[in-house]
């Protein structure tokens, strides 16, 4: 119990860190961020409390704090796994790819078979349009994890983006073995039987996509033009 060990040793490192992954999970950063606080003020220089500090910061959008505990974690241990495929999440999100690349292949030296650091890798690829690594990526993450609907869902996409569309086909069928009420693999799906002139199984796609979310514009939107493709025939 984090209580009441801190009740017997207020100082005590190893509880306010456990306890403050606790508040992390829980979703209360801002007690967490005390707790990490306390522990940095015992032992400034540990790089587990720095690095788990960050995501916190990373999590309520502090992006600026993240980066620092990140970048202070990997002074003390420059291989750290944890630290690098976290600050590459962090670099993600505010679209800055080009940084975010880097550091999931630093994190992807140090665990090669890593599924994480290889799907983020592929999804910083894909965003900068860089389909065919982005591909390769997502090859090597689905051969870790062969059932990732959504791995097979991106891969898909990539192939559409490349105008391959019978691979893409080929991913999202896949994708949809796995989880047929994938809304999203449908309605690409669909997309990618547009872009070949097959209008009615296009048709067919979207109208199961709003069988599962009637109040979506884009598949209506989407069934409208193909029905006028096919009165142009």
């Amino acid at each position: 119990d984090f209580i009441a060990a801190l009740k017997i040793k207020p100082d005590y490192y190893e509880a306010l860190c456990n306890r403050g992954v606790a508040y992390f999970r829980k979703g209360d950063y801002d007690r967490a961020i005390v707790d990490y606080n306390a522990a940095l003020k015992i032992k400034p220089d540990h790089y587990v409390a720095l690095s788990n500090r960050g995501n916190v910061y990373h999590n309520k959008g502090d992006y600026d704090r993240a980066f620092a505990d990140y970048n202070a974690a990997l002074k003390i241990k420059p291989d750290g796994y944890e630290a690098l495929l976290n600050r590459g999440v962090a670099y993600f999100d505010k679209g800055d790819y080009d940084r975010a690349i880097p550091d999931y292949s630093a994190a992807l030296k140090i665990k090669p078979d890593d599924y994480e650091a290889l799907l983020n890798r592929g999804n910083a690829y894909f965003d900068k349009d860089d389909y065919d690594r982005a591909i390769a990526d997502y090859s090597a993450a689905l051969k870790i994890k062969p059932d990732d609907y959504e791995a097979l869902n991106n891969r898909g996409n990539a192939y559409f983006n490349k105008g391959d569309y019978d691979r893409a086909i080929a991913d999202y069928n896949a994708a949809l073995k796995i989880k047929p009420d994938y809304y999203e693999a449908l309605s690409n799906r669909g997309d990618a039987y547009y872009r070949k002139g097959d209008y009615n199984r296009a048709i067919a796609d979207w109208e199961a996509v709003l069988r599962i979310d009637p109040n979506n514009a884009d598949a209506r939107k989407n069934i409208e033009l193909a029905r006028r493709e096919m009165q142009k025939r």
